[in-house]
């Protein structure tokens, strides 16, 4: 499937939405990938988190793990199809964190997955959770990756998606300078 083929299915499902963003970095957009509009739909949830499995089904891991809450039904789905246990990290108090129970053994190899990546700030944050358990991040699968710069990992970088999406300071967004209204839809507050 060809990238224009995969981003109609979010043209079509709403999940490829248009107008002034405020995103999960804080950086401005004039296009927003709500995941959520297309993992509703098992058989996309498949479609796209079944390529990243594909991609890291010959690496050696233990468990996937996600930032909540957009990363989780991608983790927890790559994580099916590869037999995998599927954990994820939650924000407290501003940082991330493992709660609920969830642990990470020393040494215990891990993949990391995500709806979208833009700076990988979210995917650096889970990092450090990884690293404060003593485990070790084997790579990072998202459906999107609307990065400007390739971040920089010490481990291969997996999207199903690729675009190249502007993304502007607040000072230098050129809908701020119109007075457009942004919407803040991620859920990172």
């Amino acid at each position: 499937m060809t990238n224009e083929e995969k981003l109609e299915i979010f043209r079509k499902t709403g999940a490829l939405q248009e107008g002034h963003f405020l995103l999960s970095s804080g950086l401005h957009s004039n296009i927003y990938f709500q995941c959520a509009l297309v993992l509703q739909y098992p058989s996309y949830a498949t479609l796209f988190c079944g390529e990243i499995a594909d991609f890291f089904s010959s690496f050696d891991f233990d468990t996937v793990i996600s930032p909540a809450i957009g990363g989780i039904l991608v983790g927890q789905e790559v994580a099916r199809l590869l037999g995998k246990r599927s954990i994820f990290t939650e924000r407290t108090d501003g940082f991330m964190n493992l709660r609920r129970g969830f642990s990470l053994s020393k040494n215990e190899r891990v993949l990391i997955c995500e709806d979208v990546v833009t700076t990988a700030k979210s995917t650096k944050e889970v990092m450090s959770v990884i690293e404060q358990s003593g485990a070790v991040p084997v790579g990072l699968g998202s459906i999107v990756d609307r990065t400007t710069e390739q971040p920089e990992l010490d481990f291969p970088f997996f999207s199903t998606i690729k675009i190249s999406a502007e993304v502007f300071t607040q000072e230098q967004c050129p809908l701020c300078k119109e007075n457009i209204p942004f919407i803040k839809p991620g859920s990172r507050k």
